[in-house]
């Protein structure tokens, strides 16, 4: 018998400065269960480093033709498409066709190698952004994960610092391409 997505309840607090964006979203996330809590945290973290009224978190590992997060516009145009690990050229390739912009959030220890790998076959997308999450503060991350979360997310100068009670994991982002 097929296993069920476990549900968490989130509270997502996000002050950005960078951005000068201040909101609490209250999030229902399914957690596939072949996703980890590290992924689930990673998700969480690249969704307040976009947060917009209308971004969603899609059903991501669930569905192949959708991402883990996106941003359409009010015409139903995607704005932003934002995935998350290491997907493949093909996969990028395809993405960079469907949206305005594209970002891919890698992480992990195998990281560097598929950067290396692809990176060449990406210049010629220009609404292409690549950044890196550090092993370490991702797998910090999913330490931090529970059914029931109050999350804070403070980003300033592009270093993100994300807080669950009294335990505090400080994030920061390596850019390894960004839009032109």
């Amino acid at each position: 018998m097929a296993q069920k997505a476990t549900i968490y309840k989130v509270e997502l607090s996000v002050s950005d400065m960078d951005r000068h964006y201040y909101e609490t979203h209250k999030l229902t996330v399914a957690k596939h269960p072949s996703e980890t809590d590290e992924r689930l945290m990673v998700r969480l973290v690249a969704f307040a480093m976009n947060a917009h009224e209308q971004l969603e978190l899609t059903k991501g590992l669930s569905t192949d033709d959708e991402p883990d997060i996106w941003q359409k516009s009010l015409s139903g145009e995607l704005d932003l498409w934002v995935a998350l690990g290491l997907p493949s050229e093909k996969v990028v390739r395809q993405s960079c066709g469907k949206s305005k912009q594209v970002i891919v959030y890698s992480y992990g220890r195998t990281a560097e190698t598929w950067w290396e790998k692809i990176k060449n076959s990406t210049t010629r997308f220009e609404n292409l952004q690549v950044v890196n999450l550090s092993e370490t503060a991702t797998r910090e991350l999913g330490d931090l994960a529970g059914r029931s979360m109050k999350l804070q997310v403070n980003i300033q100068d592009s270093d993100v610092m994300v807080s669950v009670g009294d335990s505090i994991v400080y994030v920061t982002p390596v850019i390894w391409k960004n839009t032109v």
